[in-house]
């Protein structure tokens, strides 16, 4: 293999770990938003049940519920 060869093949190399740990580094960013809408979505499921316990005690409170 001479220089020229040799210099290729080092650059084809540096190219396929340059594109897997840029693939590594997507796959951390769409699991990483895939959590945080995860999160998000709990923390909205818990302020609408709250919401909802709070309507109800206001009912309750006023007699509405009655």
């Amino acid at each position: 293999m001479d220089q020229s060869q040799n210099m290729s093949y080092q650059a084809g190399q540096a190219k396929g770990q340059a594109q897997e740990k840029g693939n590594q580094m997507m796959d951390k960013a769409r699991n990483t938003a895939q959590s945080c809408n995860e999160t998000m979505q709990e923390a909205g499921q818990q302020v609408k049940a709250k919401a909802q316990g709070a309507a109800e005690a206001v009912k309750d409170a006023t007699g509405i519920n009655k």
